[in-house]
């Protein structure tokens, strides 16, 4: 895929993504590995109206080299990307569902959210939580670089989730899988459960390994 190919690529996954109410205003972010370094969309945008030419480009040092500036929140996108050396896009909302999630006292921050269904097995796994910062703070970096090389999804404690993918379909399908799944277990609450056990979970991860 050319670059251009994938500048246009962001912008329709970005409007797919707001129109169906997976982002909203201007939060959300997503970036994509080029060759040369990386896309990422603009701060203060809103992925529901992307112009792919003014798409912020960053070479491999992390430097702005063409496009409108990048998000406030690059520095997580490059944290990742230095953990996961697999990864070919990630995602970043404000997902309704997810953060709800994250706000709930009672959690496991070891692994937030059960394997309620084998698609969440196969596309997010475990899914830690990061303790909270405010936007654009370091040490939510450091926070994050301490959880990405055995994670490739992490949600943010009163914040989202970060995902990545194999390449942009796969961190949004994986993205979406984790709102979904966010949304059964908020649904649930008070309910009895019956989550997939041990042995099924790990039957899932024998055949399908993460791979970003």
């Amino acid at each position: 895929m050319t670059e251009s190919q994938t500048r246009d690529q962001i912008a329709e996954m970005g409007r797919s993504l707001f129109d169906r109410g997976l982002t909203f205003g201007s939060t959300g972010n997503i970036s994509v590995r080029l060759d040369d370094g990386w896309l990422m969309t603009p701060t203060g945008s809103s992925l529901g109206n992307l112009d792919p030419s003014r798409i912020a480009k960053l070479d491999l040092t992390g430097k702005h080299v063409d496009g409108d500036a990048p998000t406030k929140e690059a520095f997580l996108h490059t944290t990742m990307y230095e953990c996961r050396p697999n990864a070919g896009a990630i995602v970043h909302l404000h997902s309704t569902h997810s953060v709800a999630a994250s706000c709930l006292h009672d959690i496991d921050p070891t692994n937030v959210l059960p394997p309620l269904t084998a698609y969440y097995v196969m596309r997010v796994g475990v899914l830690p939580l990061i303790p909270y910062f405010p936007p654009g703070d370091l040490d939510l970096a450091r926070a994050v670089r301490e959880m990405a090389s055995d994670h490739h999804a992490v949600l943010l404690a009163n914040h989202g989730p970060i995902v990545a993918g194999i390449s942009l379909e796969d961190a949004v399908y994986a993205t979406e899988e984790l709102e979904e799944t966010a949304k059964l277990f908020l649904s649930l609450q008070g309910m009895k459960t019956r989550p997939l056990n041990e042995d099924q979970v790990a039957e899932l991860r024998r055949r399908f390994p993460t791979k970003s």
